[in-house]
């Protein structure tokens, strides 16, 4: 049985890369029907539109959390040959793919720091990682 370890760093980003060509493509079909309801005129995300902000909010969401606790990987992470599992080697389960999204928003706000943080870590873990 070979050990399990974390990824590196740059296949990391690399799969964050991929997976968000797919968000940004779910995120411009979310905004469509607001479009219409706009009657063809622009939206903008900055607007006064909670409505609209909450949809993208969860499609983002419901992207990762989704998949992160049905196959354990995003299509990029699979594409990267990334796998997220527990400490038992198990997929996740919404509650802890729900946990997992924060912390990696977390992770993400300080200019990447959580990620980076990989780089210093004794066992090469992420904040979102630890938690």
């Amino acid at each position: 049985m070979t050990e399990k370890r974390p990824s590196g760093l740059l296949r990391r980003f690399a799969s964050m890369a991929y997976d968000s060509l797919l968000v940004l493509a779910l995120l411009v079909l979310a905004t469509v029907p607001f479009y219409i309801m706009s009657g063809g005129g622009e939206v903008d995300v900055q607007d006064d539109n909670p409505l609209h902000q909450l949809t993208l909010l969860l499609v983002v969401y419901g992207f990762f959390v989704g998949f992160w606790s049905t196959k354990g990987r995003t299509l990029g992470m699979q594409s990267w040959g990334l796998q997220l599992e527990d400490s038992e080697g198990r997929v996740p389960r919404p509650g802890r793919s729900s946990l997992r999204f924060a912390a990696a928003i977390l992770s993400a706000i300080p200019l990447g720091l959580g990620y980076f943080w990989q780089l210093v870590d004794p066992d090469k873990l992420t904040w979102h990682d630890r938690l």
